[in-house]
């Protein structure tokens, strides 16, 4: 049995040999990072809020390195010189949440372990795939400067650290909620630019002159028509403008167009819109001040939500992922194991009283059983 694995693993090991020395062509993204990145994120407000909520809340959850003296956990802490451990965190989750897809370059000098952490723009990245599929190497282009990370072919170390999001049909690359939210977004947009035109508009709905026929003329003439509308134009136009009477003559009459009801829908469909993208990123509406929603009872509630459902998930994911990534890279110093410290995140504060009172109300526990289920270690509990 133990041959006939052995000669599976042979073969595997080969391709992945062959696939380093002459490693492919990168696969791009078939989606536009830039796009999300200016079109989402720059121009809307609501995914705005939301990607930034999310980076700054995984960001800010606690990192617990095991052993607390590892080279990691000191990296971690002050990954280059010009960021702070939260810092670089904010900008790959910001990335992970605009493209679907975030990376981590770790430097090392003369082969010892990683020395320095930077995030790299997911725009600027792609995927190299092997013989069997699996990425063997990533290049960085930036103009006409390109670099290449190829992963090491027998130990499996690489580089590079590519997180990303569930994508149903993408061996390679992750789905943005950017994607997911795209006519959300659009629709969000184009309510934004029609409350801009109305305010170029004198903040007013439009208007009609209408031309009664004075003097017995059936239409005005073409140049009394330039005349009026370049008037219009210059005098009329414009929040600079907005109260200015218009002086009419000549039997033209003024009436003002008031807001349809189509148009009071568009208004509330912008507000279903802000809620889909919400919806899109995991964070609830309430959080974002969007009016008319009322999935939570108080704002805590939902804040508590946020954090169960979206950021620690998110931080814990990370944090699992750079453990299986560089954890290792330090042979004098053992493995490192990540975790997030939740009895240092305030928002869960209320959830642990909770746990608290009902560990404390269970008079059939003894109370190294209370101290293992409320989490508290104790060197009785780690001897027992």
């Amino acid at each position: 049995m133990f041959g006939w694995i052995n000669k599976l693993r042979g073969p595997r090991a080969e391709r992945k040999l062959l696939a380093w020395h002459a490693p492919g062509r990168p696969v791009w993204p078939m989606r536009d990072s830039a796009a999300f990145a200016r079109e989402g994120y720059a121009q809307n407000a609501v995914a705005y809020r939301c990607v930034r909520l999310i980076a700054e809340a995984a960001a800010s959850a606690p990192l617990k390195v095991g052993p607390a003296d590892h080279p990691l956990a000191r990296l971690l802490a002050r990954p280059n010189p010009e960021q702070t451990g939260i810092e670089l965190l904010e900008n790959f989750f910001g990335h992970l949440h605009v493209s679907g897809n975030a990376y981590l370059e770790a430097a090392s000098i003369d082969g010892a372990g990683p020395s320095e952490l930077y995030v790299l723009r997911p725009d600027r990245m792609s995927v190299i795939p092997g013989a069997d599929g699996w990425p063997v190497g990533w290049e960085h282009r930036v103009g006409a400067h390109v670099r290449r990370f190829e992963r090491d072919p027998i130990s499996g170390d690489a580089p590079i650290l590519h997180l990303k999001l569930f994508h149903p049909s993408d061996d390679w690359y992750g789905l943005s909620p950017m994607e997911a939210a795209a006519f959300a977004i659009d629709i969000h947009n184009a309510g934004g630019a029609w409350n801009k035109a109305l305010i170029d508009n004198a903040a007013r709905p439009s208007g009609a002159l209408v031309f009664n026929g004075a003097g017995g003329a059936e239409r005005l003439s073409e140049e009394q028509f330039r005349r009026l509308k370049q008037e219009l134009e210059d005098l009329h136009v414009g929040a600079a403008n907005a109260g200015r009477p218009i002086l009419l003559e000549g039997g033209l009459d003024w009436r003002p167009m008031s807001l349809s009801p189509a148009d009071m829908d568009f208004i509330d469909a912008r507000h279903a819109a802000a809620r889909d993208i919400a919806l899109a990123f995991g964070v609830p509406p309430m959080l974002l001040g969007i009016p008319g929603d009322n999935t939570y009872s108080n704002y805590r509630e939902a804040n508590l939500a946020f954090w169960r459902h979206t950021a620690l998930p998110l931080a814990q994911k990370a944090a699992q992922a750079i453990e299986a990534w560089i954890g290792a890279r330090w042979p004098e110093a053992g493995r490192a194991a990540i975790a997030i410290d939740q009895e240092a995140l305030s928002a869960l504060a209320l959830e642990r009283e909770a746990l608290w009172a009902r560990i404390g109300a269970a008079s059939f526990l003894t109370e190294q059983e209370k101290r293992r289920l409320a989490g508290v270690e104790t060197p009785e509990c780690a001897h027992d």
